[in-house]
């Protein structure tokens, strides 16, 4: 698979920026322990007050099952996986930083369950001088053999690979960038999607406080 790194732990993240840097985009099959993986899939599935996903954030906020169907629950940094896993995507935004001059300030993410029939429809997770999203990451805490793959494209809306969930594998792309969309799940699939943001003014509010 093309712009594929296979160890992104943080002694080969120069590897992760050095792909990243000439696409936008980078697929790492590899990135979680298959303890923390595991710890994570298990409290997604069992823990995890997971509810419907909407579209839009605070007074836009609004439930459109046309457009998305998984459920989701944002994390609060309470439970050790959701710490660990925490901790490492904070050693990822140090190093795009430190290489790309991002001026990434926080992450946030929540973990997103999809059953069967369940999709996200093509969109973007920024808008150009309308977000404070940078960049964009989704972690697969289970392999699936069908369906509910990422679709991922290029600026002129043309398909650039689909991915199937393979538990343990990350990709990160910038937020404003690339479209992309879910097709629909047919085996459940388990994911923690987040995003890197940068500090930005938003209607005159702060966002995110510092």
């Amino acid at each position: 698979m093309p712009n594929a790194v296979s160890e992104p732990n943080a002694l080969h993240a120069d590897a992760i920026i050095d792909t990243f840097y000439q696409h936008g985009w980078v697929w790492l099959p590899n990135f979680l322990s298959a303890q923390l993986n595991a710890a994570l899939l298990h409290e997604a599935q069992h823990q995890a007050q997971l509810t419907p996903a909407g579209i839009g954030r605070q007074g836009d906020h609004q439930l459109n099952q046309q457009v998305r169907r998984d459920a989701t629950q944002w994390f609060d940094g309470t439970s050790a996986a959701q710490q660990q896993y925490l901790a490492l995507m904070a050693q990822l935004q140090q190093a795009f930083n430190r290489r790309c001059f991002l001026g990434l300030f926080d992450f946030e993410c929540h973990f997103a369950r999809y059953q069967q029939g369940d999709y996200y429809q093509k969109h973007l997770d920024a808008f150009s001088g309308r977000s404070n999203r940078v960049l964009t990451t989704v972690s697969y805490l289970n392999s699936v053999s069908q369906g509910g793959e990422l679709a991922l494209y290029n600026e002129q809306d043309q398909l650039i690979d689909t991915f199937l969930p393979t538990a343990g594998s990350l990709i990160v792309f910038e937020s404003e960038r690339f479209p992309h969309e879910v097709l629909p799940a047919i085996d459940t699939r388990f994911s923690i999607a987040g995003w890197f943001r940068k500090n930005a003014s938003i209607n005159g509010v702060l966002d995110p406080a510092s």
